[in-house]
């Protein structure tokens, strides 16, 4: 069948996040239960659990690489729910005064619903999670949570401290998280078939990536907004071999290699400006299910973006920058912000002698001038006078993710002023 590429490539960016969504179930579902050992009988099993928590021990660092653009600041917590059964139950611990939230995503990457510091409050209590088809009675005490499709995508995040006092407190609560089913109060952990190797995060292959999809589809409705998607799909899967694989290497391609305009000034971009639905924005929705996938809603935290400099000129290693937040002029959150290094060619943490991924408010030691403003260096050698404010860039291409947990009002209508990314001159630098 002639399909011009211009309707392949659109097949592609809208089909894009359902089959990422699953790669990441397949690359971060557990394959072995705490209680009932792996799911199909070995570690080489193509069978994971589901409806299972798995818990992060530990910070993230360069040699994790499931997950593309991941936070160095909390512990995640995360499991993949299958509804298909009926409703289910979420336990939750008491966090103290923690910041904590759970992001429910659906198959197309919506962040639908949160439970959280912000949303739920930090005392313990019961989500009640069903699909799109249940009707019944939730139960009295219980948080509602109605999900669109049958497969749901839980990411938590719970703020630590890097010692080990702290994480130590943080994995006595992660083991109070459980899941049962609603019909009988029973631990809820059950199989499914993977499907793929969710670890290759390279171009998939045609035939894998139809298939994927097409399982994907059938259980997870193509959202509201997008009526569009099922007829190009049915007219992308009759093209040519050929002509469909080359649709995928160009968009994925793309979507890595496509740098983000500075639409906040300064070298900063806001990507993701959603709360809890992508609605008709499917480029950006695919970009950031290739680049940022699990990201949550502006309300929860704000992604800004910088890709290039306060000039245009996009971020390289082979040069040294400064960010400058004058005083009163920091973040204004109400948990904590951060500032994460990537390198562009795989959008993962970047490795460095003093094992520095992040830098903000949190970090110890911290140096503010006088007056109370904050300067931060990104570079690939250390300075020869001060490195506490450093934050290690490689030698390569790089992005910059600013993270605000819990932004206020001024972030969330865009009116704060971000300051400059700005490239020293050779005469500024010490210490290369």
């Amino acid at each position: 069948m002639n399909l011009s590429n211009r309707n392949l490539h659109q097949a592609v960016t809208r089909t894009l996040p359902l089959f990422e969504m699953m790669r990441m179930r397949a690359a971060t579902a557990p394959r072995k239960h705490p209680v009932h050992g792996f799911a199909g009988g070995d570690p080489d099993s193509g069978l994971r659990w589901a409806n299972t928590f798995t818990h992060s021990k530990r910070l993230l660092t360069p040699s994790d690489r499931e997950v593309v653009t991941p936070n160095n600041d909390t512990l995640y917590t995360n499991t993949w729910l299958d509804l298909s059964e009926g409703p289910l139950v979420i336990h939750v611990p008491a966090m103290g005064e923690r910041y904590w939230t759970l992001g429910f995503l659906d198959m197309w990457t919506n962040p639908f619903a949160y439970a959280g510091r912000r949303t739920t409050g930090n005392h313990a209590q019961r989500l009640f999670v069903h699909g799109p088809q249940w009707q019944g009675i939730v139960p009295e005490g219980m948080i509602e949570i109605t999900a669109p499709g049958t497969d749901v995508w839980i990411i938590g995040r719970i703020l630590v401290s890097p010692d080990e006092t702290d994480l130590a407190e943080v994995a006595c609560l992660q083991k109070q998280f459980s899941i049962v089913r609603a019909s009988d109060g029973q631990p809820a952990a059950r199989t499914f078939v993977a499907g793929m190797n969710g670890r290759k995060t390279d171009t998939p292959e045609t035939a894998q990536y139809k298939a994927v999809v097409d399982s994907a589809w059938t259980r997870n409705h193509s959202p509201r907004d997008d009526t569009i998607a099922l007829p190009l799909w049915s007219k992308a899967c009759q093209a040519r071999l050929a002509d469909f694989q080359q649709a995928l290497v160009d968009v994925c391609q793309e979507l890595r290699d496509d740098t983000q305009s500075s639409d906040q000034g300064g070298g900063w971009s806001l990507p993701v400006t959603i709360c809890t639905d992508w609605e008709e924005q499917f480029d950006l929705r695919a970009r950031v299910a290739r680049n940022m996938i699990g990201a949550l809603g502006i309300e929860e935290a704000m992604y800004l973006v910088a890709e290039v400099d306060a000039q245009g000129n996009a971020l390289d290693g082979q040069f040294c920058y400064e960010l400058y937040f004058p005083p009163g002029k920091a973040p204004q959150v109400d948990a904590f912000w951060s500032l994460t290094m990537y390198r562009k060619t795989d959008c993962l943490l970047v490795d460095n002698p003093i094992d520095r991924y992040s830098i903000g408010d949190r970090t110890p030691g911290l140096r503010w001038d006088s007056e109370g403003g904050l300067r931060l260096t990104m570079r690939h050698s250390k300075p020869a006078d001060d490195a506490v404010n450093w934050l290690p860039a490689p030698r390569e291409s790089f992005y910059l993710t600013l993270r605000l947990y819990q932004p206020r009002q001024t972030h969330l209508e865009c009116s704060f002023n971000y300051p400059a990314l700005t490239r020293l001159e050779p005469q500024a630098i010490n210490g290369i």
